[in-house]
């Protein structure tokens, strides 16, 4: 099998941005023959009523996936059983820094800004054991390269970095890297279609792909919406949902057509995307 998919996170209502790239997964996978698959990323924060109210106005905007949609926090098996490939491989180590120490320590010359600094790679057994004894222990994979190329349908050749990222958090929870690539894999998913926030991270989830032996997908990341001040669009910024843009009377579909030059799905063209940002401004 062949598929596209959107993966939201249940913490609270979508907005026209995070409508918008669902409707741009969908047509990219229907255009090209694929199944198109829902996965719900629970791992973290889940808002009471949020699943319903997404699968409600996904339905809405004309949206529609092949079987029952899948949630991550029932597919623990599957993270665990990576993370044993890669330990077996000893491409896997504890990891004990803290947010705050990795920020404050210097970066190694060779490592991008933000990359983590090695501290815990290479500990002794006992420093180990001394650490463990501190705080519980994160999993990170032991990179072997520093960097990946990955091709877009829209970015063209993407040169990323590649450090050590983790795998499971120090609370047990498998980290969204982990978590996105075993789901994509095992789910027959060879077409990623998602927000450019996220293409930094295709480079490093191309590589970990690679080690778990897995095909690396077509990967097309999209422009987001952005507020009239050029920032990120967000609920603060006024009627951004579908139930709020659909009490004024917008056809949140058209709208979101109209904001890629089309009229109807049968338009679509990814070759005739716009490049730059959505810019929103949300109805009085």
């Amino acid at each position: 099998m062949t598929a596209g998919r959107f993966a939201p996170s249940p913490s609270g209502d979508l907005h026209v941005g995070n409508l918008r790239t669902a409707i741009l997964a969908w047509l990219f996978a229907r255009s090209t023959g694929r199944d198109f698959l829902l996965r719900i990323e629970d791992l973290d924060r889940v808002r009471p009523g949020a699943q319903e109210g997404q699968l409600r106005d996904l339905r809405a905007i004309g949206i529609d996936w092949d079987g029952p949609f899948v949630r991550q926090s029932d597919r623990a098996a599957l993270y665990a059983d990576a993370v044993a490939q890669l330990t077996a491989a000893g491409l896997v180590y504890e990891c004990y820094c803290s947010r705050r120490e990795i920020h404050e320590a210097p970066s190694a010359p060779h490592h991008p800004p933000g990359a983590y600094p090695g501290t815990c790679r290479d500990l002794t057994d006992a420093q180990r054991e001394v650490r463990r004894s501190e705080r519980p222990a994160a999993l990170r994979l032991r990179a072997t390269i520093g960097s990946q190329t990955v091709t877009d349908l829209l970015h063209g050749r993407v040169d990323g970095a590649v450090d050590d990222i983790v795998l499971v958090r120090n609370d047990g929870v498998p980290a969204y890297n982990l978590a996105v690539v075993v789901d994509d894999a095992e789910q027959g998913i060879d077409q990623i279609v998602r927000g450019d926030d996220l293409l930094s991270s295709a480079p490093r989830q191309a590589y970990l792909a690679s080690l778990l032996r897995y095909a690396e997908p077509t990967y097309a990341h999209v422009p987001l919406a952005l507020n009239a001040g050029g920032k990120r669009l967000s609920k603060r910024d006024g009627a951004v949902t579908f139930r709020e843009l659909a009490s004024k009377g917008i056809d949140v579909r058209a709208l979101i057509l109209e904001s890629m030059g089309m009229t109807s799905v049968e338009d679509f063209d990814p070759s005739r995307l716009p490049r730059e940002p959505w810019v929103f401004v949300p109805p009085a």
